[in-house]
């Protein structure tokens, strides 16, 4: 009993050591934190913007389990990743802004930047993520630097770049449902001057889920994304610096999994029809989705003295297809009641060119500015086979470009003013079949930004900032195919109003970064989304308001532990007392907004509605653990997140409301950092819990939804040197 007591006395007294950084233990210092977020690397402190990073474990993690892009919603506060388009179409909201719009043609208020190369369409965006350095999360309106279509704010992903020093790094996961994963990244010196970088991608899941309709087992569910990407540098002189990227991209898999009637009129969450290894689909073949991505960019970097001219060149093309059985089921034997069956097909062909010059000053002493010119251009075609009638192709086509500036003065010591502005041409236009529904529109806007930050010290800086962001017109021609109307948008201007605080303290082992905020969006774009066609109707609204906050704090309390949290807040409204929207054409949920008769059809009154997929609350939360062990340590890491109250469509429904859903993640194992190289074996569980929450929904035909990922465990080996 003694040596049981004593047993237990030296853990207590070694876990009050740990959580106190006492005697015997170092106490870990926080890393600083450098960005790119205005096109330049800093200290996170130096920025006045409200940045979230992401990277190493707290990154690579989330994606050991077979997920894409959308792994990242909720990571970050205020940002938020969905699809009805499974893999290959990730619609981003940031603050509450963002597109419901399924279309392979809608436009989004969030860009997404890989590698200093903006991602216009959606099927670009969901290009898979690996080998990536850094994730940057920039909050608010971005027009100054990144131009149109960034209302929102801005997801930029940063890859590894090839270095003098030779490094690699290889991670193979295997988990349940026949997934596996490996990614692999090897760089280094190739000549005198010449560095190369190349990294590779395979993510696999079996087939998984059942078709009861027809009684095959493992019917859909399969994943097969395979990706490559490389980087050459080149210095062929002092004053020029070359980088030239590549990538490609195949996809062959499952698209969206649509489930009917697993809500029951007048209540939200799943019934018994949901079973999420159980489909009943008499149409579909199969779910299948299949997309090729291939692109290149080139920068060249050459310093005249005073100034650094910076030219980046790229190219994208992509082109694929996705086809569901929309209605989630059969007239037979449902479940539930299905009025008709949906079978659609979409095929998309994507092509998009850009091209950046910018001039940067060398000498800032207490000034430093950039300015450029930008331009774009993006060709879109969009075939979409209904099912009952013959397949309709529309044609896209953009073109834009801007002249941008920002400069930033030291006042003072203490005092930073940052001033930038954007003047942006944006043209589009549809072409359909015959001409009838043909659409051009542009408009021609300015945006930009001022603020002022005030250095309390070296480690905490306070901030307010004004921005103006624009989101270009709109073009929606998806409706041509089910003999209805194409519709346009006009643009949206948004003015922002913010105010942040950044610190790092308690002797560099804690940091923190919050930020207020409130903006309104004039002439609001939004998708119309459902009714008894299920159509997409693009609309302006008067008005659009947010008012939130963000917080992301971090503590390293001792060397063994490692803390995150992240909360976000915002209550959105639509203002427009005139605004109506088609509600379910199933008839099978229960809208509360005030409906009205219009020409026989019912239509809900919106003014004072959340924005749809805005989640008035996310929470994320992180926890590390290390302990030496040998030449190495054992570690244990677990992160969670949190969703609130999130309103699907337009309109408000019982069913298509979700609140209160999470999901959590493990892993734990042993590595060794010492030596030539460092290796790690673990054990991880993502989705650990089998958390079943509804994700989105389709109102046209039944109360039809679809899911998140499902639980994957497994195990993982990495190498690195």
């Amino acid at each position: 009993m003694k040596s049981h007591v004593s047993a237990k006395k030296g853990v207590a007294l070694a876990v009050a050591a740990m959580l106190s950084g006492g005697a015997g233990l170092a106490q870990a210092q926080l890393e600083e934190v450098i960005v790119t977020a205005q096109k330049r690397e800093q200290n996170t402190l130096e920025v006045p913007i409200s940045i979230a990073t992401m990277e190493g474990e707290r990154f690579t993690s989330l994606f050991e389990g077979g997920a894409d892009v959308r792994a990242l919603s909720t990571r970050v506060p205020g940002l938020y990743v969905e699809s009805s388009n499974g893999r290959v179409a990730p619609r981003f909201y940031i603050r509450g802004l963002g597109n419901i719009d399924f279309d392979l043609a809608a436009s989004q208020p969030v860009n997404v930047i890989m590698d200093e190369v903006v991602k216009e369409n959606v099927v670009l965006k969901s290009f898979p993520i690996f080998d990536i350095e850094r994730v940057e999360v920039l909050r608010g309106p971005q027009g100054s630097l990144f131009g149109r279509n960034t209302t929102a704010g801005i997801v930029k992903f940063d890859s590894y770049k090839p270095t003098e020093e030779f490094t690699g790094r290889a991670k193979l996961d295997v988990g349940e449902l026949g997934t596996v994963n490996f990614e692999a990244g090897v760089g280094g010196a190739l000549a005198d001057n010449v560095q190369g970088r190349i990294a590779v991608l395979s993510q696999n899941r079996d087939d998984w889920i059942d078709n009861d309709f027809t009684g095959e087992n493992d019917a859909i569910g399969e994943i097969e994304e395979q990706a490559v990407k490389g980087f050459l540098a080149w210095q062929p002189t002092e004053k020029l610096d070359v980088l030239v990227g590549a990538h490609y991209r195949d996809l062959q898999g499952t698209s969206a999994i649509f489930r009917a009637n697993v809500l029951t009129t007048g209540q939200d969450d799943f019934n018994n029809n949901y079973d999420r290894e159980t489909v009943s689909f008499d149409g579909g073949g199969g779910n299948p989705q299949e997309y090729d991505n291939t692109g290149g960019q080139l920068r060249l970097d050459y310093d005249f003295g005073a100034v650094t001219v910076t030219s980046i060149t790229a190219y994208e093309e992509a082109d694929g297809f996705s086809r569901g059985d929309i209605d989630g089921g059969n007239l037979v034997f449902g479940p539930g009641f299905i009025p008709f069956p949906s079978d659609t097909q979409d095929d998309a062909d994507v092509e998009q060119f850009t091209q950046e010059i910018r001039l940067t000053t060398n000498e800032a002493d207490r000034l430093f500015w950039q300015a450029g010119l930008f331009y774009f251009d993006g060709d879109l075609d969009v075939t979409t086979d209904p099912g009952f009638a013959p397949p309709t192709q529309v044609s896209h086509q953009n073109e834009n470009w801007a002249v941008f500036g920002q400069l930033e003065y030291d006042l003072t010591d203490q005092w930073l003013l940052t001033v930038g502005g954007r003047y942006t041409d944006d043209d589009k236009e549809l072409e359909t079949p015959g001409g009838a529904n043909d659409i051009e529109i542009d408009d021609q806007e300015w945006s930009g930004n001022i603020s002022l930050a005030y250095r309390f010290s070296d480690n905490t800086t306070i901030w307010g900032k004004v921005a103006r962001g624009f989101r270009g017109p709109s073009i929606q021609g998806r409706n041509v195919a089910f003999f209805q109307p194409s519709s346009a948008a006009d643009s949206e201007t948004s003015v922002s109003w913010e105010a942040g605080i950044k610190s790092l303290f308690w002797d560099n082992r804690a940091r923190i970064n919050a930020a207020v905020f409130y903006y309104v969006v004039d002439d609001m774009q939004f998708s119309a989304v459902g009714g008894a066609a299920n159509s997409i109707v693009l609309v302006n609204a008067d008005e659009g308001e947010g008012l939130g906050f963000e917080v992301d704090f971090e503590v390293s309390p001792n060397e063994y532990m490692e803390f995150t949290l992240g909360y976000a807040y915002v209550d959105t409204e639509i203002n427009d007392n005139n605004l109506l929207v088609e509600v379910c054409g199933s008839g099978q949920c229960t809208p509360t907004d005030p409906l009205v008769d219009v020409d026989g059809v019912l239509r809900a009154q919106v003014d004072g509605n959340p924005f749809p997929n805005a989640p008035e609350s996310t929470l994320s939360f992180t926890a590390a653990f290390r302990y030496p062990v040998g030449d190495g340590e054992i570690f244990a890491y677990t992160d969670w997140a949190w969703q609130g109250d999130t309103n699907i469509f337009l309109y408000e429904s019982v069913e298509y409301q979700t609140e209160d859903q999470f999901e959590g993640g493990l892993r734990a194992g042993y590595r060794q950092t010492s030596g030539d190289y460092d290796w790690e074996v673990a054990g991880f569980c993502r989705n650990i819990t089998d958390e079943e929450n509804v994700q989105g929904g389709i109102d046209f035909n039944n109360n039809t939804a679809f899911d998140n990922e499902p639980r994957v465990c497994g195990g993982s080996v990495q190498v690195s040197f």
